[in-house]
């Protein structure tokens, strides 16, 4: 399942991600989306689970957690346009 992660704070790495994905299941990949000009972080990103049970699980847990002095925004991805 691909999970969309927002609100998070600008200085979160992908790794930091992925960490705090991992204590509900195998965290397949991560990754924090960047600006393409500059390179800074856009708040946003989005964690791939296999297990759609852990990743339900991971979505109900961090929805709305303080994560970084912020309040987490996580729910299914919707696939691309």
């Amino acid at each position: 399942m691909n999970i969309y992660v927002g609100n998070l704070p600008f200085s979160t790495t992908a790794a930091e991600l992925e960490e705090a994905f991992s204590q509900y299941g195998t965290v397949d990949s991560a990754a924090v989306i960047s600006d393409r000009e500059t390179g800074r972080s856009r708040g946003f990103g989005f964690v791939e689970m296999g297990n759609d049970e852990e990743a339900r699980r991971a979505i109900e847990e961090l929805d709305g957690a303080d994560f970084g002095g912020r309040d987490l925004r996580v729910n299914e991805a919707r696939p691309r346009r």
